[in-house]
């Protein structure tokens, strides 16, 4: 077990302490007012901790204090992680980005396109052409969430049992056998929807290299980079690795919090979520994140080449689209302008329409759970927060966003 520490003088990396000082005091009333149980927030500038502050509880009720070794569930935080494994295969030319989907998984065979009607009277037609890997990649492939509640193929997604994304007690294969059976929204390539498409991923990597998904995690990415604490599960039973598992909460209707089940992680999981299922350390993620601003290298350790790296951190979507510009209605929201998609990871395209400021090429994702992460490649910044509340209303990366930014002296 390894735990993050401060390891430079904020004003040596040129961070304005002041503005950290209101970055803290921020993310310290949101403790304060019972709207988070408690949280991490840590700052790096060219590989070194400059930022590392922990408040709160991990626990609420047992009182356990967040500690910078607190492990937390990183949700879609995984879909990097997912991305990472796919381009390993890609460029040991296992796995082409073009490659149709049927090829490793043949359930993908001629997909169909939703036209119009719902349920039992729901009319479908052939798509033009087949899910590609990169159209995974970049959820630009017309698949969905149950629980968006916006589309008629979201209640066909919960009418099969996905509502949250896997059947009950299924595993890897046999949930993307459902994907498979599913209707596309939209012609693969033709729009952007956050979807299951990492979960079939993950499948693609068990297909191609062979292995369970999280033994090829483990072999290929976590332990090469020294992320002794990340995987699906902790060790079951009382463990020195259970003491430091944060709980998870869920915000309540009057704006508080509550305790509330989430996926599994006590021993090893049935179904292996290539989309949200790890766990993991803010060491183990600055260790990723560093990687993927080092251009695929850590400490010696070379996962991928700066060419791949680049391709998966830049705008993948058409014509250097937004999502609110290329993305299905439920993603046509101002906090969407300004930012492309790359390999699942958000692009900084146009810093003057985004929401909170960044810089142009910054890249990164969040959790469900509220956890964020992103890579400032222009100021060789890094910085991810971790916390854990499932939300209905709170937000806090935006004005997370802008006081990180503020604090840029250079």
């Amino acid at each position: 077990m390894a735990r993050l520490r401060q390891e430079v003088d904020p004003a040596e990396a040129g961070l304005d302490e002041k503005a950290l000082d209101r970055l803290d005091r921020y993310a310290t009333r949101l403790v304060d007012d019972g709207r988070l149980p408690g949280f991490l927030v840590a700052l790096a500038r060219g590989g070194r901790i400059a930022h590392l502050t922990t408040y709160g509880r991990r626990d609420v009720a047992a009182g356990l204090p967040v500690e910078a070794d607190t492990l937390w569930r990183i949700y879609s935080m995984t879909k990097p992680v997912t991305a990472v494994a796919v381009l390993l295969l890609v460029e040991e030319g296992r796995l082409s980005l073009d490659d149709p989907l049927d090829r490793h998984l043949p359930a993908f065979a001629g997909p169909r396109v939703y036209v119009d009607g719902s349920g039992a009277d729901m009319r479908t037609r052939p798509a033009d052409g087949p899910i590609l890997i990169r159209h995974l990649l970049t959820h630009t492939a017309g698949m969905t969430f149950g629980f968006y509640h916006r589309h008629p193929v979201d209640a066909l997604y919960r009418d099969s049992g996905l509502e949250y994304s896997v059947p009950p007690g299924a595993d890897l294969t046999e949930t993307t056998e459902v994907y498979a059976r599913m209707p596309l929204q939209f012609e693969p390539g033709t729009r952007w929807n956050y979807s299951v498409a990492s979960n079939v991923l993950g499948r693609v990597v068990e297909v191609v290299s062979g292995q369970p998904l999280d033994a090829f995690f483990a072999e290929r990415i976590l332990r090469p980079l020294g992320m002794a604490d990340t995987g699906f599960h902790i060790e079951p039973g009382p463990s020195e690795q259970a003491g430091r598992l944060a709980e998870l909460y869920g915000e309540t209707d009057d704006g508080g919090i509550q305790p509330v089940p989430g996926l599994p992680v006590h021993g090893r999981p049935r179904f292996l979520s290539g989309s949200g299922g790890l766990v993991s350390s803010a060491y183990d993620f600055h260790r990723f994140m560093e990687m993927l601003r080092r251009g695929g290298e850590l400490d010696g350790v070379r996962l991928l080449s700066a060419d791949t790296v680049g391709l998966m951190t830049r705008n993948q979507l058409p014509g250097d689209a937004t999502l609110r510009s290329f993305g299905a209605p439920v993603h046509q929201e101002p906090g969407n302008d300004g930012l492309g998609f790359g390999f699942n990871v958000s692009v900084v395209t146009d810093p003057s329409r985004t929401l909170a400021p960044s810089s142009p090429g910054t890249y990164g994702w969040t959790g469900a759970a509220t956890t964020a992460f992103w890579v400032d490649p222009a100021h060789e910044l890094t910085v991810q927060f971790m916390t854990q509340v499932r939300p209905k209303t709170l937000k806090v990366f935006p004005e997370l966003r802008r006081l990180v930014h503020e604090a840029l002296r250079d």
